[in-house]
């Protein structure tokens, strides 16, 4: 007769390949999703319960009813791509000066300190009391507002790209040096990829204030964008078409600041620590 043998078979090993659970992975989304809904149930229950005045701070019911307003009169589409184009040429513009100048600030000791209390200054100093002066030299127009995103964007770009370059690891440059690399291509074989964190930190830092400069330009100069719509139909008491149009402002900004974020994190995923 036969003998049977068992044979105990150990469980398989957990992949590391595995994905976390899809609550896992957006937890942040999920979380900041669900506070929004519960601050906007709030406003409404509230509005209904005549708890607000929503004369003059509207409610969740009539910020969608203001956006239908605001398309069916065209006053919707045509000035968030106004907005969007003036905050793109400033971030364009921005970063492409931007990026070279902190390099090359942040790996020049001489002139680093000749510049860095200006930057300081100027970075500290709220951009918007500059405005009397940029109409001043621009005049009411597009230029204007695109100079004032600039303005707004510009050094929180340049402060976080010095401080990369200052803080560049001591390893990458010994290597610059074993290749003999020229300053040239140091700067952009070396430097740049190093300090890409900080490039797109405060590339995320600037595109915020980018919008908030385009935003407050609007307001005081007009020319067309959603800053103009809000002041105009405050002026017109519409609070719900106001308040629709500071809620398109709510969602690009979201959408600008977690675009970035998406993009920092894939770029420097090995810069996490």
């Amino acid at each position: 007769m036969a003998m049977s043998t068992t044979v105990n078979e150990r469980p398989a090993a957990p992949s590391l390949d595995r994905k976390p659970p899809f609550h896992r992975r957006y937890q942040d989304v999920l979380l900041g999703i669900a506070g929004a809904v519960i601050v906007l149930t709030a406003w409404q229950i509230a509005a209904v319960m005549d708890l607000i005045d929503t004369r003059f701070i509207s409610s969740p019911a009539g910020i969608v009813t203001g956006l239908g307003k605001l398309h069916a009169s065209g006053n919707l589409w045509p000035p968030t791509l106004n907005t969007l184009q003036s905050v793109g040429i400033g971030m364009g513009i921005s970063v492409a000066a931007g990026v070279p100048l902190g390099l090359i600030i942040g790996r020049s000791r001489i002139i680093y300190g000749f510049v860095e209390p200006l930057i300081g200054i100027m970075y500290s100093v709220p951009f918007a009391v500059f405005l009397p002066i940029i109409i001043f030299w621009f005049g009411i127009g597009s230029y204007a507002k695109v100079v004032l995103v600039i303005w707004a964007a510009l050094f929180p770009l340049l402060v976080n790209v010095i401080a990369g370059g200052r803080n560049l690891p001591a390893d990458y440059l010994q290597v610059s040096r074993a290749f003999s690399a020229s300053r040239l291509r140091t700067l952009w074989s070396v430097a740049l990829p190093g300090t890409m964190p900080y490039i797109l930190a405060g590339v995320r830092q600037a595109v915020g204030r980018s919008l908030v400069g385009a935003i407050v330009a609007e307001l005081f100069i007009g020319g067309g964008g959603l800053g103009y719509v809000v002041q105009a139909q405050t002026a017109n008491f519409q609070m719900d078409n106001a308040m629709g149009a500071i809620a398109v402002i709510a969602v690009i900004a979201v959408l600008l600041i977690r675009g970035v974020a998406y993009l920092e994190n894939k770029l420097t995923f090995w810069s996490a620590s």
